[in-house]
């Protein structure tokens, strides 16, 4: 394992689960709320930050569009193993619940 700490939700940011792509630098996300939003890929992450269906990322939803979101961070598989041995497991299996 990686001796760096995985990145975990801060104050406003949600942990999300990518569902579909939707093209223009967009994705949908389920999120650990419960809710599904469109993210978008802020432009300095398009050509560094490729996505699939299946990947955890967290996202910032927007104050004045709550059903919309900006992605702002990717997690890779060791870091969502790291995060499911921690105490936000529990919200990664609540969001592969909503997902199916």
């Amino acid at each position: 394992m990686s001796s760096q700490k995985v990145r975990t939700p801060e104050e406003g940011e949600l942990l999300a689960k990518v569902t579909d792509i939707v093209g223009d630098d967009r994705v949908k996300v389920m999120c650990e709320d419960g809710k599904a939003r469109i993210a978008r890929i802020p432009g300095k992450y398009r050509r560094r930050m490729w996505m699939r269906v299946g990947d955890y990322v967290l996202v910032i939803p927007w104050d004045f569009e709550p059903n919309k979101a900006d992605v702002v961070y990717k997690y890779d598989r060791g870091e969502v193993n790291e995060l499911r041995r921690s105490e936000h497991g529990e919200k990664l299996a609540k969001i592969d619940e909503l997902t199916g």
